[in-house]
């Protein structure tokens, strides 16, 4: 996986200066378009149209200072149809308009080529199981939320609280399968996993049965669903999960993700702290063909 990922690199590379089709990069990296957008978010910290921006605009910044071209071609070769929206993305990564850099010969920002290289980090062994799963319906409340990649998610703790329990317990009545009882259900997440991104929380049950009125549904295809378990402080134990799922399991095993909701079973963790739980991750998947 790391050598196709980094093929990719190179194939961003080659076309920094022209049409960049993602879909073509994605069969480079012998993976879908929806994988390498969410695992190269995970494992470089940025979205990948982010990096491809920053890369541009570093080679556009050489450009500039070289002064053997107009601002407008170095502009239109970079995949900008205007000198003004050129010169703001320019801004934005430089603090400098090209127009300024170039009369002044001023210091600019620099996007690292990136390469992926395998490191080493303990003997640690993941433990997971792929579980094949019926159509099923996610039946509860749902708001939409702000993505947030360390520390606690104030609108998701602010719409939890204002659910009456009573009807919660009700809810938990119409659990049928696994994970069992209430769980937290993160659908629509955008594929960069940029912070600040929206993406519709559900707060509910899996369940075949009809949705109560006054709830809502949301229908989840027949597939495939790798389930990690962890035990550690809330959230920072969920978090850190989640990010060795996309930085160290799935580099090294046959799997890719696949569009579908994240689904999130806590509870109390036994003999510990009210501030540790146990947690169990779903996260839909599909046989990567090697």
């Amino acid at each position: 996986m790391l050598e196709r990922l980094n093929q990719a690199m190179a194939h961003i590379e080659r076309h920094l200066d022209g049409t960049l089709d993602v879909a073509e990069l994605a069969r480079t990296a012998a993976t879908s378009e929806y994988h390498l957008r969410r695992m190269f978010s995970a494992l470089a910290g940025m979205p990948l149209s982010e990096y491809v921006r920053r890369r541009r605009l570093t080679l556009a910044g050489a450009d500039v200072l070289a002064g053997r071209e107009t601002l407008l071609e170095i502009a239109v070769r970079y995949g900008y149809g205007s000198g003004e929206a050129f010169a703001r993305a320019f801004r934005a990564m430089h603090g400098i308009g090209p127009s300024e850099a170039r009369r002044t010969g001023a210091a600019l920002a620099s996007q690292s080529r990136m390469a992926f290289r395998l490191t080493i980090e303990g003997s640690g062994t993941m433990r997971y199981r792929v579980v094949d799963k019926a159509d099923f319906t996610v039946v509860g409340f749902k708001t939409r939320v702000p993505l947030i990649h360390a520390g606690p998610n104030q609108q998701i703790i602010d719409f939890v609280r204002a659910l009456d329990p009573r009807t919660l317990d009700r809810l938990e009545k119409l659990s049928d399968q696994e994970p069992h009882g209430i769980v937290a259900v993160c659908d629509g997440v955008d594929p960069s996993r940029a912070e600040g991104t929206a993406l519709d929380y559900h707060h509910g049950v899996l369940t075949t049965g009809p949705a109560p009125p006054g709830t809502t549904a949301l229908a989840v295809p027949a597939g495939a669903w790798a389930v990690f378990t962890t035990s550690g402080p809330a959230p920072r134990a969920i978090q850190e999960l989640w990010r060795d799922v996309f930085t160290e399991w799935f580099p090294s095993n046959p799997y890719r993700t696949r569009p579908g909701p994240e689904i999130l079973r806590t509870g109390p963790s036994p003999g510990k702290p009210d501030t540790y739980l146990h947690a169990e991750l779903w996260l839909p998947v599909e046989a990567e063909h090697r």
